[in-house]
Order: C-alpha cells, then sequence, then structure tokens
C-alpha cells in the first residue's frame, strides 16, 4: 500500500490503485490475525514502533493497546483517513497515522524505532532494495524489522493464488515492474537486505498463518468484496469485464475460495500462508 515518492501523487500508478477501492472493507476480516500477531511478537515494554503500509490500523491498532508509541504511514490518504478515524475512537493518543513512501521516508529521522513492522505493505513498493534501506534506516541499532510477506505459488496461500488467477486476466505489467511476490523468496529477501548492510545471520524466515474469517459472509460474499475494493482484483474484473472474460474470472476466484474455506458452517475462515521475516539490528 506504499508506492513512489510523494511528490508525484497524481501520477503515482500504486496510490491509484490502493486508493482505488475501500480496503478497509478487506481489512475488517483480518482484525482477528492482525492482533494474534501482535500477541506473538511479545511486546512487554514501551516501544517506539513504525508500522509500514499500516492501513487502517489491522497491527497498529493491536500494538498501540500495548501502550507502544505508533507511527502508521500508508501511501493511500483514505487509509490514512480512516486510521486516525479508528485511533481517535479508541481513545489511543499514542497511535498517529500519515501519509508516506516506502522507498522514501522523507521526514522520518534515522535510528526512530524500536520495532519496524510491514505486514503485507511494503512488499507491494516498486524499489525493494530502497524499502530495504530505508526500514534499515529508520530502525534503532539493536532493534528488529519484521515484516509478513505472501509466497508466491504458494498452494496454501489463499492470496498469492488470488493475485496469481488475477494477474492472468490483467494487462500485462509496465517495463522495469518488479514484482511484490519477490518479497516472498529466500534469495530476494538476502539480496534487499544485503544491499543494506545487513548480514545474512542477522535475518531468519519462517512460514506463518494469517486468517480471513467473517461469521457471515460466504465466499462468494468474499469475491464480490475483493472485487468491489481490493485493488488488484478490481484491476483484474475490470479488464476481465472488457475482453469478455468475467465469468471465467469469477468463476476461477469463487471455486478458489470454496476450496480453501475451512468454516464448517456458514461463514468463512480461509487460512493464507505467508513468510515471517524477521531482521535484528
Amino acid at each position: 500500500m506504499i508506492n513512489q515518492a510523494l511528490g508525484s501523487r497524481t501520477e503515482n500508478p500504486n496510490k491509484i490503485l490502493w486508493e482505488k477501492g475501500d480496503f478497509t472493507e478487506i481489512a475488517s476480516l483480518m482484525r482477528q490475525s492482525g492482533e494474534e500477531l501482535v500477541t506473538h511478537l511479545g511486546i512487554m515494554s514501551a516501544l517506539k514502533i513504525l508500522d509500514l503500509g499500516s492501513g487502517d490500523g489491522t497491527t497498529a491498532i493491536p500494538l498501540a493497546r500495548t501502550g507502544a508509541e505508533v507511527l502508521g504511514i500508508d501511501i493511500a490518504k483514505n487509509l490514512v483517513e480512516a486510521g486516525n478515524r479508528r485511533a481517535k475512537e479508541e481513545g489511543l493518543s499514542n497511535l498517529k497515522f500519515k501519509e508516506g513512501d516506502a522507498c522514501n521516508l522523507e521526514g522520518v529521522p534515522d535510528h526512530s524505532f524500536d520495532l519496524t513492522l510491514s505486514i503485507f505493505g511494503a512488499m507491494f513498493a516498486p524499489n525493494p532494495f530502497d524499502v530495504a534501506s530505508e526500514m534499515v534506516r529508520v530502525t534503532k541499532p539493536g532493534g528488529r524489522i519484521v515484516m509478513g510477506n505472501w509466497i508466491p505459488n504458494d498452494p496454501s496461500s489463499f492470496v498469492s493464488q488470488l493475485l496469481k488467477i488475477s494477474a492472468s486476466f490483467s494487462p500485462p505489467p509496465p517495463e522495469g515492474f518488479v514484482s511484490p511476490m519477490t518479497w516472498g523468496m529466500k534469495a530476494y529477501i538476502m539480496d534487499y537486505f544485503a544491499k543494506a548492510g545487513v548480514k545474512a545471520e542477522k535475518i531468519s524466515l519462517l512460514k506463518d498463518t494469517y486468517n480471513f474469517i467473517s461469521p457471515n459472509k460466504t465466499p462468494e460474499d468474499l469475491i464480490e468484496l475483493l472485487g468491489k475494493f481490493y485493488g488488484p482484483t478490481m484491476n483484474a474484473f475490470e479488464a476481465a469485464s472488457k475482453n469478455g472474460k468475467l465469468e471465467e474470472l469469477s468463476a476461477q476466484l469463487i471455486e478458489l475460495a470454496n476450496s480453501q474455506n475451512r468454516s464448517a458452517n456458514i461463514g468463512i475462515s480461509i487460512p493464507a500462508t505467508f513468510l515471517r521475516v524477521i531482521v535484528d539490528l
């Protein structure tokens, strides 16, 4: 949800992409897993934390509830506004959201944060070497970077398969495009952080699972929401509509959602495997 320099906002394709829909509609299905992830981080003291690609606060809000001082940065103005509304409603004066660029965290001083976190956010920025460099720059020596990144071609990951199907119905990416899915591959991750001066032994990777949960939505409802509110899927639906392949795309995604749904009753519980990246500085 973060992309190129803020100086070219009107021409920034990823800013347009993530402001295109209302991602809060999708994020509402991810709240429980966001809270569980923060619990697993085991934050025991009042840290200063950056949530990069924060959306409307799926992880930033539970982080702030621990007593940490949290800054959420996202490329999408509408998500920043939604995050600040949620923080105000919860009375979290220790949480602020602002617009920003993962490739160039302009105005963020060096060594500002004990923890820099990015869950399915910074991976979508266009220049991964810049992203790694900026995350290292703003994190304190002795601090930690934690990322959650989707794994390419992972059959156990709903989102990975969703993005793969969506891409097959979408126009080809522009020249020079770097797939965000490289952030789910060990060799690329090691290279990105090596260029930022991080030694390989400081980086650990493990598989984890995020869940999309709703007690009152069906898999068909989920695909409808993604088609209306999730930028990559919205683009795929628009392209498929123009090419007369809308029914084919919809059928493939509904089949995917039904095959991945683990809910025994009405509702959805769809797991999505991701790669947790931990960098100790």
